[in-house]
């Protein structure tokens, strides 16, 4: 895409760059690993499932296990993230702002369940910002770091990969960005946390407009 120009489309991820949730939700895993034994922080917990589709995420934590998880075990653990993001989850700080100054399309793709996407994206009252503009792992058959979901945002939206952009947090969905063909910037608000692979890096979300070509006033 020629950088000079803005994007036709912009694609956000949603945990971690639309909302705040990825510390809760490593938060409530952690402690539900602790209890079946294993022996992983919560910030270890958050990175080592940053960006995982669910199917994913379940062999990871079969693999941390070294066995499958009682029976009911996953169910319980859904319900429990999901009562603590009602509770808890928020815009990423500055988002909105970003979100309100966009005047053309955006929408949201993300590796989550569509039943988290969507109460994360209510909660946290950015729903009515992407309306049907919503896609999912669910969507497609094969999630992040392919590049399915991407592909079929541009494509429901009419925007020709090589003019989207995509808004990312973690490696899975740089790659799967990449290998759509769409430019992307990663977020990484955290000092200690690295990124591989995109196109440039920002650290707030008050960099992005500029990123983006955006008249800020």
């Amino acid at each position: 895409m020629t950088h000079g120009r803005r994007p036709d489309l912009v694609i956000f991820d949603c945990d971690g760059v639309l909302v705040d949730s990825e510390s809760i939700v490593a938060g409530v895993l952690a402690e539900q690993l602790r209890q079946l034994g294993v022996e992983i922080t919560d910030a270890e917990c958050e990175r080592e499932f940053a960006g995982l589709a669910q199917d994913r995420a379940t062999d990871r934590v079969v693999a941390l296990l070294g066995t499958s998880a009682p029976v009911g075990w996953f169910n319980s653990l859904t319900r429990s993230v999901d009562e603590a993001l009602r509770a808890r989850v928020r815009p990423v700080p500055g988002v909105l702002d970003v979100i309100r100054l966009l005047d053309f399309p955006f929408c949201v793709a993300s590796n989550g369940r569509a039943e988290k996407v969507a109460l994360t994206l209510r909660t946290s009252g950015l729903a009515g910002y992407f309306e049907d503009r919503i896609f999912t792992a669910a969507d497609v058959m094969r999630g992040k770091p392919a590049p399915d979901v991407f592909l079929l945002a541009a494509e429901r939206l009419g925007a020709d990969p090589r003019r989207c952009v995509v808004v990312e947090d973690s490696e899975s969905g740089i790659a799967a960005a990449r290998a759509a063909g769409m430019r992307v910037l990663g977020f990484v608000p955290a000092r200690d946390r690295t990124l591989d692979g995109a196109d440039a890096l920002f650290s707030s979300m008050a960099d992005l407009p500029r990123m983006l070509f955006l008249p800020t006033n």
